[in-house]
């Protein structure tokens, strides 16, 4: 676990802690609550609130938010509650204030653009393009960046066709990959780039885009040749889908003398305005 930090949000600040284990940040509830609900006793009314949920049975919603030691007021380290950003977003969805509203109206856009995707996937990609491009990333690298997810997605049909489930085993999998090709696993990648919950592949130049692309499509052919038949199987694929890609990064590095791997982001790659 990282140490704790402050969000500004509004004028407002809000505790934040990153969680390096699960790559996630988590939310004072109580400073999000001030922040919305304007409330002269946020902790009184976030008891109130988190009574309301239980009683209209959303449990689930309020046994999520975990205990943290966080700085209070006081200067003191005290436990407070804290959430990830799903469970946040469902609490402001309960807040009546005005000033949730702005969070509500994004929810609603982006529950109805998942629809429109789900019925026309073209507009899934249409909307990543413009995504990309408004956030300063060069056309070629965005062409890159598509053509990567349309691999991807193709991997992850294969698995499932090969019996892989789980979050865990694609995770699992994918670091397999990952580290055949570049040295790393995912997590460790995203270290060494200085990242925490960005996407590693929005954050890759377009020669590491390239090598990544060629470990997962390198994967999904030989996994249609060979029809692994469990994980073990599928990890081994992986493994040597990977290594193609990982014996062309070491070529080329050995030619050029310049190393294919690495710690250039999206912020100093100069790819975001």
């Amino acid at each position: 676990m990282k140490k704790n930090t402050v969000a500004i949000f509004q004028g407002a600040k809000i505790r934040r802690h990153w969680d390096e284990k699960n790559e996630k940040w988590w939310f004072a509830v109580v400073d999000i609550v001030s922040a919305l609900s304007e409330s002269a006793n946020p902790q009184v009314y976030w008891r109130v609130l988190k009574k309301r949920l239980l009683d209209e049975g959303a449990n689930e919603t309020v046994t999520k938010c975990n205990a943290l030691k966080m700085l209070a007021a006081d200067g003191k380290m005290r436990l407070t509650d804290v959430a990830d950003v799903e469970t946040m977003l469902r609490i402001i969805q309960a807040i009546p204030s005005p000033n949730a509203e702005p969070f509500k109206l994004w929810l609603a856009r982006v529950g109805y653009e998942r629809v429109e995707e789900a019925e026309d996937p073209e507009k899934a990609i249409s909307r990543a393009m413009r995504f990309y491009l408004k956030r300063g990333y060069s056309q070629n690298w965005v062409n890159q960046r598509l053509k990567s997810i349309e691999i991807r997605k193709e991997l992850t049909d294969e698995w499932e066709e090969r019996g892989v489930k789980t979050n865990s085993e694609f995770a699992a999998l994918t670091d397999e990959i990952t580290f055949a090709w570049a040295g790393f696993k995912t997590k460790d990648y995203k270290k060494y780039k200085e990242l925490k919950k960005e996407n590693l592949r929005d954050n890759m130049t377009n020669l590491e885009l390239v090598l990544n692309m060629l470990a997962e499509v390198s994967t999904t052919e030989i996994s249609k040749k060979v029809e692994p038949k469990d994980f073990e199987e599928n990890k081994k694929v992986a493994r040597e889908g990977g290594s193609i890609a990982g014996s062309a990064r070491r070529k080329l590095e050995k030619r050029t003398g310049k190393k294919v791997v690495t710690k250039l982001n999206a912020k100093n790659l100069g790819l975001l305005k």
